[in-house]
């Protein structure tokens, strides 16, 4: 048996891909490498070049590595940007997603973990969110994961198919053991975004929106780190093979911070300061979004380990660090 990760290069692909390798798992990566790079990936795992929607290709790898189950990360993930650019969304995301999964049940493949996102509630207020809240994400990107994730559910109802969707809140940190973490040039990502201005690889940080109904006006997220949803997702494999039925979940940690509160910490741990631009809000940003995962913890037995916000941030200036030391080289 095999797993096939799609998007393995990537953020948080890539830590998967590690913490499948460490369990002794046999994997199998399929990445076009638009964001992501072949060099995050674990050498002990098969790496093939390629799009998911290339249902031929999918096929054939289903087959040569016995593939019994996909974790699937291949997509993106930046909110404004499907503001600007919806259809671009839905084809990435969606389209390209129902071509996986038509690949895949075809070739008999019954195991699908899909990683999906807290965008997908829309504005929640800060008391922390169960799964079977309303629905009304207010971004393309957040109603693209939601389509993808009602095809799944149709199709574990026609099919010998069973899934586990798991709704991210905010991600963050690097690999603990420093071999991989979030590399892709001009990322979003909060935590990162404000350890590269406190290293001067950029000269300040902009804060969208300082006028929400939050306690110091600016976005509360569920920040978890990336270590903790790798641990999540094994946890799910391990559901699904042995026989849970399908699920939706969410991973996050119950309480937020602001994004004060986050820029405060990355001072607090780097012991440099830095500029701060005040903006207005962006377009699809929500005031608050908080995970209730009492469903992943009791159903799927995850326990985090990582939960401390000076944790994440350390993990993920000490990768900024090393990527800096390994851009030099290169």
């Amino acid at each position: 048996m095999a797993v096939l990760v799609t998007g393995g290069a990537g953020y948080i692909g890539s830590h998967m891909v590690w913490r499948l390798v460490d369990a002794g798992e046999a994997v199998v990566v399929l990445d076009r490498l638009s964001t992501g790079f072949q060099w995050a990936v674990a050498p002990e795992a098969v790496f093939v070049e390629g799009d998911i929607a290339d249902e031929a290709l999918v096929g054939r790898l289903v087959a040569q590595h016995s593939i019994d189950a996909v974790i699937h990360f291949a997509g993106s993930i930046v909110v404004p940007d499907s503001v600007a650019d919806p259809l671009g969304y839905y084809l990435n995301n969606t389209v390209k997603s129902r071509a996986l999964m038509a690949a895949v049940i075809g070739a008999g493949v019954r195991h699908f973990i899909f990683s999906s996102t807290a965008a997908v509630y829309g504005d929640t207020g800060t008391e922390p969110v169960i799964e079977t809240a309303p629905t009304v994400p207010q971004s393309p990107y957040g109603r693209s994961k939601l389509m993808t994730e009602m095809m799944l559910e149709d199709a574990a109802r026609a099919h010998d198919f069973r899934y586990v969707a798991l709704r991210y809140f905010n991600v963050a940190g690097a690999d603990p053991r420093g071999r991989t973490g979030q590399s892709t040039r001009g990322a979003t990502h909060l935590i990162k975004v404000a350890c590269e201005t406190a290293l001067g690889k950029r000269d300040g940080i902009d804060l969208y929106g300082t006028d929400y109904d939050t306690p110091d006006g600016t976005c509360v997220r569920d920040y978890i780190h990336v270590a903790d949803l790798a641990s999540a997702h094994a946890d799910a494999l391990a559901y699904l093979r042995a026989g849970g039925d399908s699920l939706v979940a969410n991973c996050g940690y119950g309480h937020g911070y602001s994004v004060r509160e986050v820029l405060a910490s990355v001072r607090r741990v780097s012991g440099r300061d830095f500029s701060v631009i005040e903006r207005g809000r962006r377009a699809g940003d929500v005031p608050a979004v908080v995970a209730n995962s009492t469903r992943a913890r009791i159903t799927l037995g995850w326990t985090p380990m990582h939960d401390d916000l000076d944790q994440c941030v350390a993990t993920a200036l000490a990768w900024e660090e090393a990527l800096g030391r390994r851009n030099q080289r290169d």
